[in-house]
């Protein structure tokens, strides 16, 4: 019976470790298959969005180039807005949701990073930035208009934080942001981060206590995805002009249909002064 029992817990013993170790081997080969989800288009894909717009494929820094939607409102502007998306699709659908926005005065810049939709390349964290670089440089060389708003959606958060510390725009909307990567990974998984380190950290906290424009964020009390204490993390950091909503009940993909929350975001949209008629470059 002793040796039953001995003979038993080696053999569990030795299925946890081979399942730790699994674990580890998967994190650490797997961890760009789990952080950037990009689904691809064919080349001649046709865009097809209820809003005016026109298609774009710009270079980047690194030889890459990148698919961008341009979309104008219906007369007036005030001015640029630069939205960047979340880890997962393209611009298919998030041409879409970007282009709402445009209804309150905006032109709407929102492009595909490398290895989605019709762009080139494979994602890491130095290349979306290089990314929104590119974003920033097209749109100050075609465009006699301000870049009045950054927005940023999950991943996106991140790279718009950083974006708006080198374009300095007026107001910067995060929207399900994380105060870093590794604050979004699940707390079952915490243990394995500190056994294969995340290779990328988009430090969205690090990046917004630098930030001087006014801020506006998102998020829900049921965010699967990110969890709302790593959002809460941001708030220390927020000025007095800045805003926190957290959204009763919101999840990771339904802020959109919180009153609260689209109240917050078209008050803020609004606040900016109409600069000049719309132009499509």
């Amino acid at each position: 019976m002793r040796r039953f029992i001995i003979s038993w817990f080696r053999n569990v013993g030795l299925l946890i470790f081979f399942a730790i170790l699994i674990t580890i081997l998967i994190i650490g080969f797997f961890q760009d298959r789990f952080i950037f989800r990009p689904e691809k288009l064919q080349p001649d894909f046709s865009y097809s969005l209820p809003y005016r717009f026109t298609e774009h494929f710009i270079a980047t820094s690194d030889g890459e180039t990148l698919n961008m939607l341009s979309i104008s409102p219906p007369d007036s502007t005030r001015g640029l807005l630069i939205y960047f998306h979340g880890n997962a699709g393209n611009l298919s659908r998030w041409g879409q949701i970007a282009g709402k926005l445009a209804q309150y005065g905006y032109h709407v810049l929102v492009v595909d990073y490398r290895g989605y939709g019709k762009s080139t390349g494979r994602p890491t964290e130095k290349g979306l930035y290089t990314d929104a670089d590119a974003v920033l440089n097209w749109a100050q060389q075609n465009f006699d208009l301000p870049i009045r708003i950054i927005y940023g959606r999950s991943l996106g958060a991140a790279v718009a934080a950083r974006a708006a510390l080198k374009a300095q725009p007026d107001l910067l909307i995060l929207e399900t942001p994380f105060d870093e990567l590794k604050g979004a990974v699940r707390p079952s998984l915490q243990f394995f981060m500190k056994i294969v380190p995340l290779k990328y950290s988009f430090p969205t906290a690090k990046y917004l206590t630098s930030i001087s424009c006014r801020v506006l964020i998102g998020h829900g009390t049921e965010d699967e995805i990110v969890s709302p204490a790593s959002a809460l993390r941001i708030k220390p950091l927020l000025k007095p002009t800045d805003t926190f909503v957290l959204v009763n009940g919101g999840n990771h993909n339904n802020l959109g249909h919180f009153a609260e929350w689209n109240k917050a975001v078209e008050e803020a949209l609004r606040s900016l002064p109409f600069v000049k008629t719309a132009s499509m470059p």
